[in-house]
């Protein structure tokens, strides 16, 4: 008997060392993460200051700019000098942005979703991501869930996408631990400084969205549209639709402008894709350089204010 009950002792004190040693670990992990994204993440100091600023949006004094939030991805991040747009549209809009690259429709539905439970109130919401993102079934593992959702928000998406148990787990664990959130960005960025050219190795291998044909393309496009002005109006605010350029997206574009209308969803098409030369691309033949950003901004200036200033005051 005393045996028997030293060996349990023994067992007992080995499993407390393990569960001590493994919160030990898990501490260790989510703290060194935290100090990494607070002090080396330039994505996730941009984002979540842009985020703060926009749970702060109000409906503006009479003779006050109008709020535009404006929310996208990479196609706007390359694609708009924020400084310069707000220069030349100061007088009639205060842009409040938030760009996160990689991201689309299901990331923004439910990342405006939350923005609204938070308090933000534009008068007007302009969605840039670029056709190929809206109609993607997915969102983005990292940054996302820590950033734009919430638990429940998580368990929407999950449930949206018919994930399975364990992508399900990964999306709330990647909400509610940093570590798990950014791991997938640590293993990218020793990748990055390990493997030469990795970044053009990525793009090489991303396999690229082939669009449905027209019929489904618009059953897809006018659920999701519908869905996010059916959110937007809810909470007083008006959808506009931003496209930004890329080389392969005119017929996708004339696809959408047909939803659009039938919705009665404002599209804002500043440049012409058929009308922009390789030139304004980067190399990787989709996002926009310095040359192509600038245009685009002088031609988003141009047309934002007069639409925001319409949907403001629309019925």
């Amino acid at each position: 008997m005393p045996s028997y009950i030293s060996s349990s002792r023994r067992a007992a004190l080995h499993i407390g060392l393990l569960v001590a040693s493994c919160v030990v670990l898990v501490t260790a992990f989510e703290t060194s993460s935290n100090y990494l994204l607070a002090r080396h993440s330039e994505t996730y100091a941009r984002v979540s200051q842009q985020y703060a600023e926009a749970v702060k949006i109000r409906p503006a004094e009479p003779g006050e700019p109008f709020p535009v939030l404006i929310v996208g991805n990479s196609l706007l991040l390359d694609g708009v000098d924020l400084t310069r747009l707000q220069q030349l549209t100061s007088a009639k809009v205060k842009v409040y942005p938030i760009f996160l690259e990689a991201t689309g429709y299901y990331d923004w539905l439910y990342g405006l979703q939350r923005l609204f439970r938070e308090g933000a109130r534009p008068r007007v919401v302009v969605l840039g991501v670029g056709v190929d993102s809206f109609i993607t079934n997915s969102v983005r593992q990292d940054y996302v869930p820590l950033l734009l959702f919430d638990l429940q928000d998580s368990l929407n998406v999950a449930s949206d996408l018919k994930m399975d148990r364990t992508s399900t787990s990964n999306l709330v664990l990647a909400h509610s631990s940093v570590f798990w959130d950014t791991r997938s960005v640590i293993r990218g960025q020793a990748l990055l400084h390990l493997v030469p050219r990795y970044r053009d190795l990525v793009a090489l291998l991303k396999p690229r969205l082939v669009t449905p044909p027209p019929r489904e393309f618009a059953e897809i496009a006018s659920v999701r549209l519908r869905r996010l002005r059916e959110l937007c109006e809810s909470h007083g605010a008006k959808l506009i639709l931003l496209i930004p350029p890329t080389p392969s997206s005119a017929s996708p574009i004339r696809q959408l402008t047909l939803v659009t209308q039938n919705l009665g969803v404002q599209m804002l098409i500043p440049l012409d894709p058929t009308n922009l030369p390789p030139k304004y691309y980067q190399s990787d033949d989709l996002h926009l350089n310095s040359e192509g950003a600038a245009l685009f901004t002088s031609a988003l200036a141009t047309v934002l204010p007069g639409t925001v200033a319409r949907e403001s005051t629309a019925d």
